[in-house]
């Protein structure tokens, strides 16, 4: 099974999980030749409903106490912005796609998103761009994130959101 996940982490982030879980999405996933989807919606408001076909499986659920097991089989991850998400996908080498969720104040994920794709190792949108993305990139251009170096990622976010020069 191709298998794309859809993280929120801890929060809610309803657009993104509209937008994956919508007909359009899930026929852009079926071209990719994705024939599973597994949501974690966090606490959000949008619970799309589970289903199962000969084709496509869909799963939903709000939290688990560890992603490891959908981060492993996913041949690609959608994720919210969140730091914590970000670097637990890219220490597994999957390919990520990170959404920025726009309706954030000082949206620090925008800075973070942004030196991780110029860095090469990520690709990143907003919702309304997401579908485009999706069929236009090519996955197997980025570059793996360095393991084992939680200190200058520590480095690296202190400088993003302002707490070192």
């Amino acid at each position: 099974m191709k298998c794309v996940f859809v993280t929120v982490g801890t929060t809610s982030f309803d657009d993104l999980i509209a937008c994956v879980s919508g007909h359009d999405s899930l026929q852009i996933f079926k071209s990719l030749g994705y024939n599973q989807l597994v949501l974690q919606i966090g606490r959000g408001k949008v619970v799309p409903e589970p289903f199962s076909t000969e084709s496509f499986t869909l799963d939903v659920y709000r939290y688990k106490d560890s992603l490891k097991e959908d981060l492993e089989k996913a041949d690609l991850v959608i994720s919210h912005a969140g730091a914590g998400s970000c670097l637990e996908t890219l220490e597994k080498r999957k390919p990520l796609v990170v959404v920025i969720n726009e309706k954030l104040m000082n949206n620090h994920q925008l800075e973070l998103a942004k030196q991780l794709h110029k860095d090469g190792h990520l690709f990143y949108c907003t919702c309304s761009t997401l579908p485009g993305l999706l069929q236009s990139v090519d996955l197997s251009t980025l570059k793996c994130f360095p393991p084992g170096q939680p200190e200058k990622f520590s480095a690296f976010l202190d400088k993003v959101v302002g707490l070192q020069k």
